[in-house]
């Protein structure tokens, strides 16, 4: 992908806070479009925010975002399995992810709370 793509991309989360600013039954929800692709270490986008200074609804979305990507057939790779979603999630703990909302994510997951297609 060129850079010029990846731009193109990557401004998703700008539109789709734009596009929920005025939603009101969910209180927040265009933070969290806005701000869904933040890394809790800082290195996301589209302002490099880290920990607490992400809002919490994106820091829950973005992990939910990521179980479901990794949850799902793609057009270059198919479903991870259940034990590597958790292994991608424990890793991104502190560095993608929101560590205790990755707690969370995996306590879901190991009580069997969330639905796989293994």
């Amino acid at each position: 992908m060129t850079d010029d793509e990846f731009k193109v991309i990557k401004s998703h989360t700008e539109r789709g806070g734009a596009i929920l600013k005025h939603f009101k039954s969910l209180k927040n929800v265009e933070e969290g479009a806005l701000y869904h692709h933040e890394r809790y270490d800082g290195r996301g986008y589209p302002e490099g925010r880290a920990g607490e200074d992400i809002p919490l609804i994106a820091r829950i979305i973005c992990v939910a975002d990521s179980y479901d990507a990794m949850n799902s057939d793609r057009v270059y790779r198919k479903r991870l399995s259940r034990e590597r979603v958790i292994e991608e999630i424990e890793n991104g703990k502190g560095k993608q992810f929101d560590p205790n909302i990755a707690d969370i994510m995996l306590r879901l997951i190991k009580n069997n709370k969330l639905e796989f297609d293994d």
